[in-house]
């Protein structure tokens, strides 16, 4: 008997079914049968063909309620990288890798329009679906109207709720919105949240190089920003990011430490 098939068959029973079974119980059953071998192998194959139209179904379901197009998808295959130039087109390629999401990293598309921003966003959210995680498209201006129309219907924490579940939220169009100052800090209560999820949260460094992309752009040219520190190096820009109040500076010089070995009076904690 082949122990693999075995584990096979217990791995999809378990996936399948609230109560799986183990190997050992599973080859108790075959013990107790008098199973053949040609017989485990069609339990496993049905089990494989369970185990298959589920991931399927799971699958069409987050494709459907992502948001992103399905009559003509957007994907890594259909997008045309021989019009990419630049000393970013590897990472760009690499993007289907979904390396930056298993890393909690937030991605930036940033170009003119025509240049791929919106096909390359979807397609990463569409590559998520297919491999089992929650995508959710939306533009900026419907964001930012959906946050005036749960404020007045005090709507606020469900709204942020399900912008917080996707393992994947694409915002896309970013640039060509203007937020309130109650819909702002809606946005930045979403930050904070998503960011207590996943533990991830932009530095400062990180900020400027947005700033120095959104300049540098050039037309059929998409860009990623990447960050390049952590954000504990920053603690009062992150606390007041967050809707914190950062703490007063405290001085770590010791009366004891020579003047060359003391910290300078601006470091804080």
């Amino acid at each position: 008997m082949n122990n693999t098939l075995l584990d096979t068959v217990a791995a999809f029973s378990k996936d399948l079914m609230k109560f799986g079974f183990s190997v050992e119980e599973f080859a108790t059953l075959v013990q107790e049968n008098n199973m053949t071998d040609a017989e485990v192998l069609a339990v496993a194959k049905v089990f494989e063909h369970l185990k298959a139209k589920k991931d399927s179904s799971t699958v069409d379901f987050l494709l459907r309620t992502s948001r992103l197009p399905l009559k003509v998808p957007k994907t890594f295959d259909n997008f045309d990288f021989s019009r990419i130039t630049g000393k970013n087109i590897d990472k760009l390629r690499n993007l289907s890798t979904l390396s930056a999401l298993y890393a909690h990293k937030n991605l930036a598309f940033i170009g003119k329009p025509g240049t791929g921003k919106t096909h390359l966003a979807q397609a990463f959210g569409r590559a998520c679906c297919e491999h089992g995680m929650k995508a959710y498209f939306i533009k900026m201006t419907e964001l930012r109207d959906r946050m005036t129309d749960a404020r007045r219907a005090g709507r606020e924490s469900t709204l942020l709720a399900a912008l917080v579940r996707p393992s994947c939220l694409i915002i896309d169009e970013v640039g060509h919105c203007e937020f309130d100052k109650e819909s702002t800090r809606l946005f930045f209560d979403m930050v904070d949240r998503r960011y207590q999820k996943d533990g991830y949260l932009c530095d400062t460094h990180t900020a400027v190089a947005f700033h120095v992309a959104a300049q540098k752009k050039r037309d059929g040219v998409p860009m990623v920003v990447l960050s390049t520190a952590s954000p504990f190096k920053f603690p009062r820009s992150v606390l007041e990011a967050l809707g914190h109040t950062a703490p007063e500076t405290v001085s770590l010089r010791s009366s004891a430490a020579s003047p060359a070995a003391a910290p300078s009076q601006k470091s804080g904690i």
